[in-house]
């Protein structure tokens, strides 16, 4: 029979292990080299301890609809994070639990430009949503609710 505490350091090796996994994902983020508020989200991210490599791109459009991404989801940029999209002004608070909880879906949306969402605080706060979309992307789910 094994002692408690080689069993507890093995637990804290998988635990360190998980962590460590998880702190070394990066989402690239896909966006225009022009956009402010692009920019203001990543710190917002970045700032929440999520790993950011931006990538600015010509055509994204193009690389929304090669990641399979809804047009009615679209934001001003897409972020791809351990096999997640992750559209528009997501809060990072958001994004943390999509990686702690790995449901089965394609990623999470905040569609349009919604005033007070990360990286929009224009100091005018709109009601906004977070949905959860499948690969369909078909009848989106309410993940979150702000500023309600």
């Amino acid at each position: 029979m094994r002692s408690p505490s080689i069993i507890l350091a093995a637990f804290l090796s998988s635990v360190v292990l998980t962590s460590t996994a998880n702190a070394e994902s990066v989402m690239q983020v896909y966006k225009s080299e022009f956009c402010g508020c692009c920019k203001d989200w990543i710190t917002h991210v970045e700032s929440a301890g999520i790993k950011v490599e931006a990538v600015n791109i010509d055509d994204l459009n193009g690389k929304k609809a090669e990641l399979g991404l809804p047009q009615e989801l679209s934001s001003c940029h897409t972020g791809v994070i351990d096999g997640y999209l992750v559209e528009g002004h997501v809060p990072a608070d958001d994004i943390l639990r999509l990686l702690r909880e790995r449901p089965a879906i394609k990623g999470l949306s905040v569609p349009g430009m919604p005033h007070g969402s990360p990286g929009m605080e224009t100091g005018r706060l709109d009601h906004y949503k977070v949905f959860a979309f499948d690969q369909t992307g078909k009848q989106p789910e309410v993940w979150s609710e702000y500023n309600q």
